[in-house]
């Protein structure tokens, strides 16, 4: 039953998330979105209150792009190259197909939020995935000693989370993986023993 309220709850973000893209968010009716999910609207109000509790099932839909990428991840890539593939796929898929208006609204909204995170919820399979190759990289002897995992990991988040705010304050002009894919380079060298 797990599995398929799962595959019910990712139905609808996903859904949801491509009439964002197509015909923005205003434009988009809870109507559309269970009519596209082909749920009934008694499921939508099951995983969400308002269409606007869909703004923060964005950080889901990051989750499942991390997660389906470490499943194909090619074998050999040392932990560095890694988090420069996961950062790439990432924001290559935010780049195509989260406009910046969406994104804009996700940080609003987690920044005038009283109550939970989703963003820096520990327990998303982001910071697990992120969590685990800083800690194969630790082990491995790559990066500095002075930092702890989970220093790494949260300065990490961090750089990513400021990447994507940068990318909204432009409005999305320039290209956010090209620029990200300089800075990461620069950031991960200074946590590194050797640089790359």
């Amino acid at each position: 039953m797990k599995k398929n309220n799962n595959q019910i709850k990712s139905n609808i973000v996903s859904s949801a998330w491509e009439l964002f893209y197509r015909f923005g968010y205003d434009n988009t009716t809870i109507d559309d979105i269970v009519h596209h999910a082909h749920v009934s609207k008694g499921s939508f109000y099951y995983y969400f209150s308002t269409k606007a509790d869909l703004l923060e099932s964005l950080s889901y839909l990051f989750d499942r792009k991390y997660e389906e990428l470490m499943e194909n991840m090619p074998k050999g890539l040392s932990p560095i190259e890694e988090l420069l593939l996961l950062n790439k796929e990432l924001l290559i898929m935010i780049e195509n197909t989260v406009p910046v208006s969406l994104l804009s609204q996700l940080f609003v909204s987690q920044l005038a939020s009283s109550g939970e995170k989703h963003l820096l919820n520990p327990d998303r399979s982001y910071f697990k995935v992120i969590r685990q190759i800083i800690m194969d990289g630790k082990e491995q002897g790559i990066f500095i000693d002075e930092l702890t995992v989970n220093d790494i990991t949260r300065s990490y988040a961090m750089f990513e989370r400021a990447i994507l705010y940068d990318w909204c304050l432009f409005n999305g002009n320039y290209s956010l993986y090209q620029y990200s894919r300089e800075q990461l380079k620069v950031f991960l060298n200074g946590m590194t023993k050797k640089g790359f």
